[in-house]
């Protein structure tokens, strides 16, 4: 059977957190458990969001703190639009890597933007829209899987500047303990995804659903 479940579930955390790899787990795990599911990411999730995307990752480009911080709106913006409610309104599960919470961490804690604006900007960018679960990957900024070869604009920001963000989403984290859940993204991937299944599992036996037809398999 498919089932039915309009929910949207991010995942956040430094660079070098893990979070790719979590959200694709994930994602084949709620695929087997019968649930459609929309994999998904910001920056970048839709056409125009790549383009975004490359402005704000390269590592040749400089960019001020406000002209970063209204790219990634921007993207936000269209990327709610496109996919977010689209597949919500279809009942899919929505797994985004990186959203609003990433802005507060990376554009309020890391460059001392002020949070207030940004949570109203934020707000602005997904009409209202809040995630129903966010997981936050936690992990010292000094212990970050990062290829030093391949860095991009952010991740070169360095450890000093990785460990305000981390500090950020633990704050953010304590401040919404509802919808943020903080994970230790310093255990082995199979534990780790253990437990956000754990996270996602509760999430979903709170909220009843039904079953919408027949799937070969399932």
């Amino acid at each position: 059977m498919v089932v039915v479940a309009s929910l949207f579930v991010t995942l956040a955390g430094i660079d070098g957190s893990g979070k790719s790899t979590q959200a694709r787990l994930l994602v084949q795990w709620l695929q087997g458990e019968g649930y459609q599911v929309t994999a998904t990411r910001e920056p970048g999730g839709t056409e125009a969001g790549r383009g975004l995307r490359d402005l704000l990752l390269a590592p040749q480009r400089t960019l001020t703190p406000e002209a970063e911080l209204f790219l990634y709106l921007a993207d936000r913006a269209i990327h709610i639009a496109e996919v977010v409610r689209s597949s919500l309104a279809r009942g899919q599960i929505v797994v985004c890597e990186r959203h609003a919470d990433s802005t507060l961490a990376y554009q309020g804690y890391g460059r001392g933007l002020d949070l207030e604006v940004l949570r109203r900007l934020n707000n602005l960018a997904t009409g209202g829209l809040a995630p129903d679960l966010s997981l936050v990957l936690d992990i010292p900024a000094a212990a970050a899987r990062l290829d030093a070869a391949r860095l991009d604009r952010l991740e070169s920001e360095g450890e000093e500047f990785m460990a305000r963000v981390a500090a950020g989403f633990r704050d953010l984290a304590r401040a919404e303990p509802e919808r943020m859940k903080l994970v230790n993204g310093s255990a082995e991937v199979v534990a780790v995804q253990a437990e956000i299944r754990g996270l996602v599992r509760r999430l979903l036996d709170s909220r009843p659903h039904p079953k919408t037809g027949g799937r070969e398999g399932q």
